[in-house]
């Protein structure tokens, strides 16, 4: 298949589903602060996404399919919003090139053009979000 083909069968999210999930984003680091555990920040986050009314769902299973076999559960996504949507969250000093690099491995085995990796241990949010598009 070429590359062409392929970023074509991707699932688009709006940018309006974005700015909302970062708007919740930004409520629960407002809230809740620097120095939780990852798990906490992703319920948080869930609640205040479903609290407006968006279709969120926590550590959804990515199943893996190497040459048409299917090998089972391979990794779990932090958040899928609508469907449509990759979230990935950390608690960690920086974002570095291992958390983009499964970031984008999540995007490609989902088939999701968009998703972002929000690091929550940072002063200000804004200085722990990494967009990541395939």
């Amino acid at each position: 298949m070429l590359e062409t083909e392929y970023k074509s069968k991707l699932v688009i999210c709006s940018e309006q589903l974005i700015a909302k999930t970062l708007d919740c984003a930004f409520k629960v680091h407002k809230e809740l602060g620097v120095g939780l555990l990852e798990s906490v920040y992703e319920k948080a986050l869930l609640f205040e996404l479903q609290e407006i009314g968006v279709k969120a769902n926590s550590q959804v299973d990515i199943p893996v399919v190497y040459r048409g076999n299917h090998l089972g559960v391979g990794f779990r996504a932090d958040i899928i919003v609508n469907n449509s949507f990759l979230v990935e969250l950390k608690c960690v000093d920086k974002i570095n090139n291992v958390h983009l690099a499964q970031t984008i491995t999540y995007l490609k085995l989902l088939k999701y053009k968009r998703g972002l990796i929000l690091n929550f241990n940072v002063t200000l949010l804004k200085n722990g979000i990494k967009r990541v598009s395939i």
